[in-house]
């Protein structure tokens, strides 16, 4: 997490430095779709010179920030302080700008800002959703997984089940979310193997379900002990046999 945060705060203040009054005309938002005398009366010196101290501020205080939250609170509120604290600024830039000059399009004004608060909707929603736990619970002939990448196991497609000290290596996520402790979806080990995670925190032992088919679910619990969710299930797979 460390070396996103310096990476992510070392792209930001170097995007200063991209847009000069060459180019503008070319890359800058807003600018690039002016009409020639709505140019005239833009103050794109002024702007790029805010611009600059914009990202430059932006980077050294994501910096700043992302590292101290990593440290004094954990991965998760550091990932949530990334994710969304970029769209605050540039939502603020978008506004400000209105400032070095007139605009005769309200579109190229409004509609930058309408996309920076859905896309932080968007993120937040994501984070909501990926950070509330997912249940495991014990039914009749089955176990339910809830959540977004939740399902429902008979008791008959389960080949095994145990508690393992500890998750295997991840290599790469193929579909889900993941910060800090919370791992959610389906990723792939060090090994190559598929696997489903439904880690809603960083407790071990976790529970290891195997399915006859060969996929294999791992869960952790946030609030409840792992080692009595698996006591409770032996106890009912064993009462059904």
């Amino acid at each position: 997490m460390v070396y996103l945060i310096i990476g992510l705060a070392i792209l930001f203040a170097s995007l200063g430095y991209l847009i000069t009054e060459k180019n503008a005309r070319y890359l800058l938002s807003g600018y690039n779709t002016m009409r020639e005398e709505d140019r005239k009366k833009f103050d794109l010196k002024a702007f790029l010179n805010y611009f600059k101290k914009f990202h430059l501020f932006l980077g050294s205080s994501l910096l700043i920030l992302g590292i101290f939250l990593l440290y004094t609170i954990n991965e998760t509120v550091a990932g949530i302080f990334m994710a969304i604290y970029p769209i605050l600024a540039y939502s603020l830039l978008a506004w400000r700008s209105k400032s070095f000059g007139y605009s005769s399009n309200k579109k190229s004004t409004f509609l930058p800002m309408i996309i920076m608060f859905l896309s932080l909707f968007f993120v937040a929603y994501i984070f909501t959703v990926g950070l509330k736990e997912d249940k495991l619970i014990i039914g009749e002939k089955e176990i339910i997984i809830k959540g977004f990448y939740g399902e429902k196991i008979l008791f008959s497609e389960i080949a095994s089940l145990k508690m393992i000290e500890k998750i295997p290596e991840i290599r790469i996520r193929t579909n889900g979310f993941s910060t800090g402790s919370v791992n959610k979806g389906y990723f792939k080990t060090k090994e190559g193997e598929s696997v489903k995670l439904i880690i809603n925190a960083d407790q071990l032992p976790c529970l290891e379900i195997t399915k006859k088919d060969g996929r294999q679910i791992l869960f952790s619990s946030r609030k409840e002990s792992n080692e009595s969710i698996y006591t409770a299930l032996i106890q009912k797979i064993d009462s059904e046999k």
